[in-house]
């Protein structure tokens, strides 16, 4: 049964007075530092200088280079080209034959929050406990020793976004991990990348509260339900902005005139949590990702983020998308979506097999395939190569380089790290797969996969990919 469905990089702050708005973060600060709370710690692995020779290479930016050479060093792709010549230094891998991309990122993943076995105690990315919810963060309730990471990176997903579910309207922060083994989130964390806002249109917040005599019990309770969480996130940054101002000026000499009055200094406003998020949304820190199926749903967010002034980065599931594909790309919007998951549920009956491929075909269209699942991000690859086969049937003649984008440089787009990978291009982290065959393929295998040009799964090894503490806890060696 399926369960319920569903960053602007950080500077250090300087030693001065100031007011601190950024990831949920306000203080007042008086000659102190403040750190990024619960900031990464993610180190990359150590690697070495490795040459991919000879491959079918899907940049992912749309574009191909058949017999292809990569080249990375120091954590990074240095060059993509025809043929590269290299020193001694640089390990050579002949990959003739077989095709390489960008590692594959997952836009819309629960892992760690719905953590396996699933059983209650795992059972940590709905905060069912108000209709909104926005100062959860996600990453409170990952757990990194869950096996769904591993069978991922057998799967080529070397990034995810980890979204709280999709219960509440509002439902929290997600964060951006880099699929690598850790002992803590933290150290999982993807350096300098945007928070997430999970939101939920539909039947789901309806739902879970209406059947408690709570609201939202309808649509309309649910629109009306964001339009006041937004409300509040104004007021409160114009309380924020005042004192901002006020301090400036307690900060300045008084005048001779007054020198003999003692001016008090300005008191900030009362934190709330649920707010510093929502603020961070309306400022651009924070991106928006919207589960909504229904086409007039997403036609109404979208006037939704236009009266309070936020961008939403992707609709995830949008089933109908394809009825308003290109309502979505004047927008700017991504559709975050499935192949062929529809029905499950009344939002859901009106879905097309071709829905990934009208979105992507529409100009400035952004198509995405995300997994919601588990299992599904294990072979996000097939996915992708369904959805190209019903894009093909319609004429649209959907090349391999070309969808590449809906697993690579699209969900980066959508979650704010464009800049560092989805890319085979230089300069960008050395996230990389290299597979069996043409990806697409329902045979297609993950041989190889780097990760900031560390090597982390290898199927010619006896142990081709790293195992947690967990699973090495629960397996027991049986001697004859």
């Amino acid at each position: 049964m399926k369960r319920t469905d569903e960053t602007a990089a950080m500077k250090p702050h300087r030693l001065k007075m100031q007011l601190c708005l950024g990831f949920g973060l306000l203080t007042t600060m008086l000659g102190a530092h403040a750190a990024e709370p619960f900031a990464s710690t993610y180190q990359a692995l150590p690697s070495t200088p490795t040459l991919i020779r000879d491959a079918t290479v899907l940049i992912g930016d749309g574009t191909r280079i058949d017999l292809g050479d990569v080249l990375l060093r120091e954590g990074r792709v240095v060059e993509v080209a025809a043929h590269i010549e290299v020193g001694a230094d640089v390990s050579v891998i002949d990959a003739k034959g077989r095709w390489v991309t960008p590692g594959i990122i997952d836009v819309h993943s629960h892992l760690g929050v719905f953590a396996q076995p699933g059983v209650t105690g795992h059972q940590d990315g709905n905060e069912m406990t108000a209709a909104v919810t926005p100062n959860v963060w996600a990453e409170h309730g990952v757990n990194p020793q869950d096996p769904g990471f591993e069978a991922a990176l057998a799967g080529g997903v070397t990034s995810m976004l980890v979204l709280p579910g999709s219960a509440n309207l509002i439902g929290g922060r997600g964060v951006i991990l880099k699929n690598v083994r850790a002992e803590t989130y933290q150290a999982m964390k993807f350096p300098g990348a945007p928070h997430a806002l999970k939101m939920a249109c539909g039947e789901n917040p309806k739902r879970v509260y209406g059947t408690k005599g709570q609201a939202p019990m309808t649509r309309m309770g649910n629109v009306a339900g964001y339009r006041q969480a937004f409300a509040d996130a104004q007021a409160y940054r114009r309380e924020w902005d005042k004192y901002a101002a006020e301090l400036k000026v307690f900060g300045k000499p008084v005048s001779r005139k007054n020198q003999d009055k003692k001016a008090e200094a300005p008191q900030p406003p009362k934190r709330d949590l649920k707010l510093d998020t929502l603020v961070g949304v309306l400022k651009g820190e924070i991106l928006v990702h919207n589960h909504c199926y229904r086409a007039d749903e997403m036609a109404t967010m979208i006037d939704v983020s236009k009266e309070f002034g936020f961008h939403i980065a992707a609709f995830h599931h949008a089933v109908e998308s394809y009825k308003i594909a290109d309502l979505l790309a004047e927008n700017h919007i991504c559709g975050a979506l499935w192949a062929d998951w529809w029905g499950f549920k009344m939002e859901a009956f009106d879905g097309i097999q071709e829905n990934i491929a009208i979105v992507d075909r529409v100009r400035d269209g952004c198509a995405i395939v995300h997994s919601d699942s588990a299992e599904g991000i294990q072979r996000l690859n097939q996915e992708a190569g369904k959805a190209m086969a019903r894009g093909n049937r319609m004429g649209y003649a959907i090349t391999p380089e070309r969808a590449l984008r809906w697993l690579t440089q699209n969900p980066a787009q959508a979650m704010g790290i464009a800049a560092q990978t989805g890319t085979l291009k230089s300069g960008k982290m050395a996230d990389v797969v290299i597979w069996n065959r043409d990806p697409f393929s329902v045979y297609a295998l993950a041989d190889q996969v780097f990760i900031d040009g560390a090597l982390v799964l290898d199927r010619s090894r006896p142990n081709p990919k790293p195992r947690s503490d967990f699973m090495l806890g629960a397996e027991m060696e049986v001697t004859p």
